[in-house]
Formats: structure tokens, C-alpha cells, sequence
């Protein structure tokens, strides 16, 4: 398939945190490329260079093969861009606002408005759209700031974190338009704190960790990547901790204890005979079971075993978002 996005060598700095190091990512045209990473892995660096609003220190990158820093007025009118943060004025309507990005896309003023009619009603904001910007919730602002990058209907979209802020309904209707517009030829790359949604859009996974590129593949080869089962054991949340430390050896890496669930998960290679003795080992202590469950390996756990964190979490940033 023909490339849309072409990062080679990629790197940047700000003072002496390095937040790429030379990143290597092949998009192509018509599908979806998830962006995953811990806190502080680059993704929003690469966002924010690929949309023309940092230059890299090193490196070349392409949209619809416009170099970023040589063409940035064409690479702007090939993507879509909806960030962490809000980028409309409060003053205006979220009719209004949709509207004036649609004329500063350089739509006709017609078009402008039926697109802005259409992204209102695929962001269920259809009751609000005649409302002032300053009256919304911050779900909705995240709501309308997601269809401004909409409206013109770009054949890249560059998505950081778009569903922040919404609730479960309306994170699957948001999923739904996505495929609709690739169905349609948009190209979709995304960053993502839910790893969920990562596994249901993406038909490519890249993950960062470092501000470099460590692994690259679809999620289910990600998941075959991992050659052993997964064991859960969810216990009474006062005796987590004990269960992690009578687990350890039992699998081919340490436990890990999530104290929430209260659950304990490892990676294990022995399949039911690994079951039998996380059992054993805990009815010898007296340890009653909530359940226990030997399942494939979920993206989730390429997560962990490639980056050690168990998600992405809620608020991620890069350096420069402290800015």
C-alpha cells in the first residue's frame, strides 16, 4: 500500500531531554496506526512535528509527500488535527466554531455549513450546537474540539488522545465514525491511552517508549509475540500483596499486583500446570480465591512486558507540554 506518512530518523530535544531518538514510522494510506507509549514517550512530539507545529532537530518527515518543515502549508491542508487541549473560541457557538474552521479550510461558506452540521451530529452535539463554547462541559469541549479536526475532511487525521473526556456511549459512537471515515480513504494515525481502543481501531500498533520506536505490528501479532499464557487470580483486596509475593517463580516473570481489581496477574508457560500450583501454593496458605482465570495474552500485557508500565495512563504528556 502507498505510504501517506513517512517519519525517517526522527529526533528531538528540549534543553537536554531527548523525547525522539530517531524514529523510523511507514503510515499508510487508508488505515489506522495506533500510537502507543508511557508517560513521557514521545508521542505527542511526533504529533505535534507531523502537524508542523515543532520542527525536528534531525530527521525528515512526509505527509502526502510534503516535507513538514519545507511545505508546511501543504502538509496543513492534507491533515486533520484535534489535540489534548481545546483550540476554539468560547465567545462562539459550536456551530459557529465548526463553521469558521470549515472557512479557514477554505471550504465555500455553504459547505461549511453543512459539514459543520454533519460533525455536530457525529459528536452528539446537536442539542447544544447554538450554545455559547463558555456554557459546555469539558466533555463536550472535547467533543467539539475533536470535530473541528473533522470538518474538512482531511485525508490525514492526526488524533492525540480524541476520546479523552467522553463517556463509554459516546467513545463507541466516536469509534463507529472513525471506521466510517476510513471507509471513506481517510488515513487515521492516533495516540491512545485506552489500550482497548488501540486493540479495537488499529489495524497498526506502533509503540514508543524513550522516543524510540520498540515494536510494530498488528495486535494480534503483537499478542502471538507473546508466547505464554497469562494467569489471574483475584483475592479478597487485603491479601493481594501476600498472593503476589507466594506467585513469584511460578511464571517467567514477576508477578504483577494490581491492588484496584485486587488482582494478580503473571506470565506463566506451564498452562493448567501452572494453575494447579498457583492453587495449591494458595490453599496451602489458607488464601480464599475469588476467581482464577488462564487466558492468551491481551494487549495489555505486550504493553507491560514491552515498556514495564501496565497502561497508558489518564494525563499523559510529553517534555514540552509543561511548556
Amino acid at each position: 500500500m502507498t505510504a501517506i506518512v513517512e517519519v525517517e530518523d526522527v529526533a528531538r530535544a528540549f534543553g537536554e531531554t531527548q523525547a525522539l531518538r530517531g524514529v523510523d514510522l511507514i503510515v499508510p494510506e487508508g488505515g489506522v496506526v495506533a500510537l502507543l507509549g508511557p508517560n513521557g514517550a514521545g508521542k505527542t512530539t511526533l504529533v505535534r512535528i507531523l502537524s508542523t507545529l515543532l520542527a525536528p532537530d534531525a530527521g525528515v518527515a512526509r505527509i502526502a509527500g510534503f516535507d513538514v518543515v519545507d511545505h508546511p502549508t501543504a502538509v496543513r491542508r492534507s491533515i486533520g488535527l484535534a489535540g489534548q487541549y481545546a483550540a476554539v473560541d468560547e465567545t462562539l457557538t459550536g456551530r459557529e466554531n465548526l463553521e469558521m474552521v470549515g472557512r479557514l479550510s477554505r471550504l465555500s461558506r455553504n459547505v461549511a455549513t453543512e459539514r459543520a452540521a454533519e460533525v455536530l451530529e457525529r459528536v452528539s452535539l446537536v442539542e447544544a450546537a447554538d450554545r455559547q463554547l463558555k456554557t459546555y462541559s469539558g466533555g463536550m469541549r472535547r467533543r467539539l474540539d475533536l470535530g473541528a479536526g473533522l470538518v474538512a475532511s482531511p485525508r490525514v487525521l492526526l488524533l492525540d488522545e480524541p476520546t479523552t473526556g467522553l463517556d463509554p456511549a459516546n467513545r463507541l459512537d466516536l469509534w463507529v465514525y472513525l471506521r466510517d471515515l476510513v471507509d471513506e480513504g481517510a488515513t487515521v494515525l492516533l495516540t491512545t491511552q485506552y489500550l482497548e481502543e488501540a486493540d479495537q481501531l488499529a489495524d497498526d500498533i506502533v509503540v514508543v517508549d524513550h522516543g524510540r520506536v520498540i515494536a510494530h505490528g498488528t495486535p494480534t501479532e503483537l499478542k502471538r509475540g507473546l508466547a505464554t499464557d497469562v494467569l489471574d487470580v483475584t483475592v479478597d483486596d487485603d491479601v493481594v500483596a501476600r498472593v503476589g509475593e507466594l506467585l513469584q517463580g511460578i511464571g517467567t516473570d514477576a508477578p504483577s499486583v494490581d491492588r484496584e481489581a485486587p488482582k494478580v496477574s503473571i506470565a506463566v508457560d506451564g498452562g493448567a500446570s501452572s494453575l494447579v500450583d498457583a492453587v495449591r501454593r494458595l490453599d496451602d496458605e489458607g488464601i480464599r480465591v475469588v476467581d482464577i482465570t488462564l487466558r492468551r495474552p491481551s494487549l495489555d500485557d505486550v504493553f507491560l512486558a514491552l515498556t514495564g508500565h501496565t497502561t497508558v495512563r489518564a494525563g499523559d504528556e510529553d517534555p514540552e507540554d509543561a511548556r
